[in-house]
């Protein structure tokens, strides 16, 4: 077939929401468009064991050391689901993460946050993490099917971070005066730098065009920033906590809430390299996969014994 057949059957399976799999004829654009997002997606999710891992150790009790544990963990498997998915696109693993240690790839810019208190463990995971699932609920019917059965089972664990986070966020909502003003402290240095996680509004947004027209996404940032504040605000109210925006209202014709604009010359700042943690999550990455050089090179060495064996 010529590409405008290739082009037809490809246009016709999205129009079917029928997802395209790897041996399928995909355009250049789209395939690098993918590999952009899910490799970013993966960075992120390896990344965002930095900010968390650092507490296990000290969480409050053998419990809260467990749970966060088990969420680390997770958290490292989210990151094996997508980076298998961007390999199908042709893509090497090595290549990814050459491209993430170089600091040539992005990953989420709310990774680049400090967390500086117990509180901040349960505003990730409340604040964070709910963000992420409902940008990542939708994934689960994107158009690339590879990518579309990894968000199956990570929306699933990302929705036990979620209610992880609202659990610690309730224990010191409705303990002591002290531990309510941390975490209100914690709410009130999260909510702006989660609600940029949706990306920049649609106007400003290089890709959102084309990811709504592949229906590689299904919403756009706009609306799931909207829908984030709107179901979050209930959840603030029930915790006696304020959400840190003067302006937010809610507004009866649009049955949804007016409010303030995160800081967009913040956020492009983080994302280029200049938050307040950004060098440190990089060299942080930089030296963990040096210190796995040793296990890569065991695995590798075993798989050419093993291979070797077989043949003959």
């Amino acid at each position: 077939m010529e590409n405008k057949q290739f082009e037809d059957v490809f246009e016709a399976k999205l129009a079917k929401n029928e997802m395209i799999e790897p041996k399928d004829w995909m355009p250049d654009n789209y395939r690098k468009h993918l590999i952009r997002q899910i490799s970013q997606h993966a960075h992120s999710e390896i990344v965002g064991m930095l900010p968390e891992g650092n507490w296990i150790t000290r969480a409050p009790s053998l419990r809260a050391k467990v749970v966060l544990l088990a969420k680390v963990q997770d958290e490292g498997g989210h990151g094996l689901y997508l980076y298998t998915a961007a390999e199908t696109l042709g893509t090497g693993r090595d290549e990814l993460l050459e491209a993430l240690h170089t600091g040539k790839a992005k990953y989420s810019s709310i990774f680049n946050y400090p967390t500086l208190t117990w509180a901040d463990i349960g505003a990730v995971g409340w604040l964070v993490d709910g963000a992420a699932i409902m940008n990542q609920v939708m994934l689960q019917r994107t158009s690339y099917g590879p990518y579309a059965r990894a968000m199956v089972r990570i929306c699933k664990e990302e929705s036990f971070h979620q209610r992880q986070g609202y659990e610690i966020m309730c224990h010191l909502s409705f303990g002591t005066a002290e531990q309510k003003a941390m975490a209100q402290d914690a709410l009130n240095r999260w909510w702006f730098p989660t609600m940029m996680m949706f990306g920049p509004p649609d106007s400003e947004s290089p890709n959102s065009e084309n990811a709504l027209k592949w229906r590689i996404k299904r919403e756009s940032n706009d609306q799931l920033r909207q829908r984030f504040v709107n179901q979050t605000v209930q959840q603030v109210e029930y915790l006696g906590l304020t959400v840190p925006d003067p302006k937010l209202k809610w507004n009866e014709e649009k049955k949804g809430y007016d409010f303030s604009e995160p800081n967009w010359v913040e956020f492009k700042n983080v994302i280029s390299g200049n938050g307040p943690c950004n060098k440190e999550r990089l060299a942080a990455r930089n030296q963990a996969h040096k210190n796995g050089e040793w296990v890569r090179a065991a695995a590798q060495a075993f798989a050419k014994k093993r291979a070797q064996k077989i043949a003959a």
